[in-house]
């Protein structure tokens, strides 16, 4: 544990691809034998060009997060947001099995926010006694505004020139 009871929540922010889940992967990696849970998001690529997103959780199991062939009305840029596996695959990997249980949630963006059950799970989980470790959007709306400043959250910004020492240093 970090020791500090008041930031339970340890959240990583900042711009696309400044490692926030690379520092948070190297987090879950010295935990040893602490029980943990959740999800990673990661890009889908085809022919080197970005078509979507994936879930994976902890425990192994996949699913589709968005995809440019998703026919959804709930949308980012080009992607459709496929509702049923955030509420299927990455809410589950969200509920502790017990209060030791360290919770991974790789992120809290718009994509996932359009799930409701991923929103009051995300809630249930930030007012439980279980630590959370995860990554946030930068820029969202009034709900992920709200948990970025909530007392019991530590907020890191990532960039360049910190990632490196985040990795390296970040105790759970």
């Amino acid at each position: 544990m970090n020791g500090n009871r008041e930031h339970k929540n340890i959240l990583f922010t900042g711009l696309p691809g400044c490692g926030k889940s690379t520092i948070i992967e190297k987090i879950v990696q010295r935990l040893d034998d602490r029980p943990r849970s959740g999800f990673f998001t990661r890009e889908i690529r085809d022919g080197g060009r970005r078509v979507g997103f994936s879930i994976t959780t902890l425990d192994g199991r996949h699913g589709i997060l968005s995809h440019v062939d998703i026919r959804s009305r709930k949308r980012v840029g080009r992607y459709g947001v496929n509702l049923q596996d955030i509420d299927s695959i990455a809410v589950p990997s969200m509920v502790p099995a017990n209060d030791q249980v360290v919770l991974v949630v790789d992120e809290i963006g718009k994509m996932e926010c359009f799930s409701v059950l991923f929103r009051q799970t995300l809630i249930t989980v930030l007012d439980s006694v279980n630590t959370l470790v995860g990554s946030i959007a930068l820029k969202g709306d009034a709900f992920i505004e709200a948990i970025k400043k909530r007392p019991d959250t530590l907020l890191i910004s990532v960039s360049d020139k910190n990632r490196n020492y985040l990795a390296r240093g970040t105790q759970v």
